[in-house]
């Protein structure tokens, strides 16, 4: 409960950076712990993640805006993630029937077929320069800072603070579904299926419907991500979803910890906020220049990248469980040792203690 308050502090607090940040954070989230279900729980190398994101966002895009049949916001959005677990489920027969490099390889080819249709499909995509997407409203209430004026305590409420408890909103949901995924059958079924696929087979998993369906609830999490990018962004373009968005993915599972839905996010929330906060803070950073400076040095999302890249061998080398393995461990070790439980005597024991000396003729 204390946690939740907190997490509805910032909007009145902090300004229009922050909260940009935050919601940055949150969409990467999202995305991340379906990678994690994919990656981590079902054991399949995915590099196609971004693929799904922008399925997500240009679906949500088109199918609420102009040109596009300019459905209601809200049916728009459930649509674009149907959309995206639609695009998983074509893919899954692949997904079914390779694994480890195989599979990665052919996300791969994802990633290239789609950003050259983002680039080409101009009636729908916008082409190179992208679309601008439309504002969710739901039930009458707008997202946007253009809609009717709101104020919450004296604090006036635009864009960012409106989206902010929307993405808190997605965020619990996420949490909660990866988790009971993760508790319950399908889970089960799925760490089995990626510690042997023989064992989980003799076991009566069926290994090919599993492997797919993995993927494609991996994909509508993408998709789900993706709107709420499309949301922060306030417009699309092809060059954003390309092969490093995958790669900054795949870099927040591990660095999280794979498997982990709690690590997913502290992952996400890592990669997402350090290039943001490298750029505001790069006139005050040691060897890192400004975005657009004529001083040598490295650029702020450049040296983000080196930064995290480290962060994932050190992790590699020292916590291959991420960042929730090693907090699980610093609890262990910080918690009180619990008093030595005397033993209890056996039954036998007691009553032969107990006993009466028997009289010696």
């Amino acid at each position: 409960m204390l946690t939740a308050l907190l997490l509805c502090a910032p909007p009145f607090y902090l300004d229009a950076f922050w909260l940009r940040t935050g919601l940055f954070a949150m969409a990467a989230a999202i995305g991340a712990v379906g990678l994690g279900l994919l990656a981590g729980t079902a054991g399949q190398l995915s590099l196609g993640h971004a693929f799904f994101l922008a399925v997500g966002a240009y679906g949500y895009t088109w199918l609420a805006g102009e040109p596009g049949p300019r459905l209601p916001p809200a049916l728009a959005a459930l649509l674009a993630v149907l959309l995206a677990g639609a695009a998983g489920g074509l893919f899954s027969p692949v997904a079914g029937r390779v694994r480890g490099i195989y599979l990665g390889v052919a996300t791969l080819a994802l990633v290239f077929l789609g950003h050259h249709v983002l680039l080409t499909a101009d009636s729908v995509t916008g082409g190179f320069n992208g679309r601008s997407v439309p504002p969710l409203t739901v039930g009458g209430f707008s997202f946007a800072a253009d809609g009717p004026p709101l104020a919450v305590l004296g604090v006036p409420f635009g864009a960012e603070e409106r989206l902010w408890f929307l993405g808190l909103a997605l965020v619990a949901a996420t949490w909660w579904t990866a988790r009971g995924l993760l508790r319950g059958r399908p889970g089960r079924a799925l760490a089995a299926l990626r510690d042997s696929e023989t064992a989980a087979s003799v076991m009566g998993v069926d290994v090919a419907r599993y492997r797919s369906a993995a993927f494609v609830v991996s994909s509508m999490y993408a998709g789900l991500a993706g709107v709420l990018l499309a949301l922060v962004f306030r417009r699309v373009v092809p060059d954003y979803f390309g092969l490093a968005l995958s790669v900054d993915y795949l870099a927040m599972t591990v660095i999280g910890g794979l498997g982990s839905v709690a690590g997913a996010v502290a992952g996400a929330a890592f990669v997402t906020a350090l290039p943001l906060l490298m750029t505001r803070y790069a006139d005050q950073l040691p060897l890192v220049t400004a975005p657009g400076a004529a001083d040598a040095g490295v650029g702020p999302t450049e040296a983000a990248r080196y930064l995290y890249g480290a962060a994932i061998v050190l992790v590699l080398l020292y916590a291959p469980d991420g960042l929730h393995g090693l907090v699980r461990r610093l609890r262990a070790r910080l918690r009180p040792a619990s008093p030595p439980v005397p033993p209890t005597p056996s039954p036998s024991a007691s009553a032969s203690a107990v006993r009466a000396k028997e009289p010696t003729p």
